[in-house]
């Protein structure tokens, strides 16, 4: 009781003197350490350490896209070919711009300008394979050296080529015609055929104008790879565009704009003022298919031709159906004799139906061979060819 009761008054003069000076002091005495409210104890986190970042140690002729990091660490397999995966926040088509101008501004050898990208520069081979669909873009850099092409392969005992770089096995070509299949197996092994699937080919699929460009320039430069001059160049994405359909930034630019600039295929640059569009996606038709071909096999001027003429040498009942700027085309690839694309496409025939739509596997067996009878160059022999000697010292 005494305990309480003195609390209570030690209360009462508490709050009776709250306003005084005592009463102040006193609140000053007891009060909280404002500086102790203010600064709580704080339990240091430890600095996380940065992980290394994986590095790739690439040839020096070797370019690297400037915005894109390496994704993991760089493969090699026993045959010394070494794969590199990259990301970046910029397109797939600024990705392979970036290379097709790189390569034909720095000299490389260009042997497929489409999906994917194959070039070579003395002994250095490069393959840029770009993904499509992701966000960001992903890319694989895959690249082989022919020192180590030379170290990891045995000396060939046979005649048979080994598939060559960027060579595709098509898991459908039974599909095609029996007498066409070997022509697509030829020119897979060559890595020319472009196609979405890399397992499918599809030979009874329609051929756009665009896939045929594409593997047009592709096969043509491919074959003639150690003869420059009788390669197609390919337009650089500065070019000004032929047709208003296919602009500078298009996948297939490069090989339709250098078939435009070329003289191979009607544009207002051949002066065909009225061909102002290409119709990419349009599927291509056999007078086509004949017309742009045809110039490459020859290499000359085609010779006059009419209706009379083709209708006496190809028999063709359906002649008049034929535009005329292809008849030149069609009568010159008579006088091809049995490597006639128009006979190894579609065999014997009297009727041409110029009008109508071609498959990939007849695309396939007209880009099998290049050049006049007796003196051309097929798929098959540039598979069997050995690699060009290294030109560097």
């Amino acid at each position: 009781m005494k305990a309480v009761h003195f609390s209570l008054i030690g209360l009462l003069l508490l709050t009776g003197c709250a306003n005084s000076p005592l009463g102040q002091s006193l609140q000053r005495t007891f009060a909280a350490d404002p500086q102790l409210e203010a600064s709580p104890t704080v339990t240091p986190t430890p600095t996380p350490t940065p992980s290394p970042s994986p590095t790739a140690d690439l040839p020096a002729d070797l370019p690297r896209y400037p915005n894109a990091e390496l994704v993991g660490e760089p493969t090699t397999d026993a045959d010394g070919v070494t794969v590199t995966r990259w990301r970046t926040t910029d397109g797939g088509d600024r990705v392979r711009q970036f290379y097709q101008e790189v390569f034909q501004s720095e000299n490389w050898q260009v042997q497929s300008n489409t999906e994917p990208l194959i070039a070579q520069k003395d002994d250095l081979r490069v393959r840029v394979a770009i993904a499509t669909g992701n966000t960001p873009t992903e890319f694989t850099l895959t690249y082989q050296t022919a020192a180590d092409t030379t170290a990891a392969s045995p000396t060939p005992t046979s005649t048979s080529a080994a598939p060559t770089e960027g060579s595709t096995q098509f898991s459908d070509v039974g599909q095609a015609p029996a007498e066409l299949q070997s022509y697509i197996n030829d020119l897979a092994q060559l890595g020319v055929l472009n196609v979405a699937d890399a397992s499918q080919f599809r030979p009874n699929q329609i051929i756009t104008r665009r896939e045929y460009a594409r593997w047009l320039v592709a096969t043509n430069n491919r074959l003639f790879r150690d003869n420059p001059a009788q390669q197609i160049r390919l337009a650089p994405s500065s070019a000004q565009p032929a047709f208003q359909d296919v602009r500078s930034t298009d996948p297939d630019f490069g090989a339709i704009q250098g078939l435009a600039e070329a003289g191979l295929i009607p544009s207002p640059l051949s002066g065909d003022s009225t061909t102002v569009t290409f119709r990419p996606d349009a599927p291509l038709t056999r007078e086509n298919l004949i017309a742009w071909k045809v110039p490459l096999d020859i290499r000359q001027s085609l010779p006059t031709a009419s209706i009379d003429a083709v209708k006496q040498t190809w028999g063709f009942q359906d002649v008049s159906r034929i535009d005329p700027g292809a008849l030149r085309a069609v009568l010159a690839d008579f006088q091809n004799g049995d490597q006639s694309n128009i006979r190894r496409a579609f065999g014997y025939t009297k009727l041409f139906q110029p009008k109508r739509t071609v498959s990939r596997a007849e695309a396939a067996a007209v880009l099998w061979y290049f050049g006049s009878q007796g003196e051309g160059v097929s798929a098959k022999d540039a598979a069997t060819q050995p690699e060009p000697a290294s030109t560097g010292q």
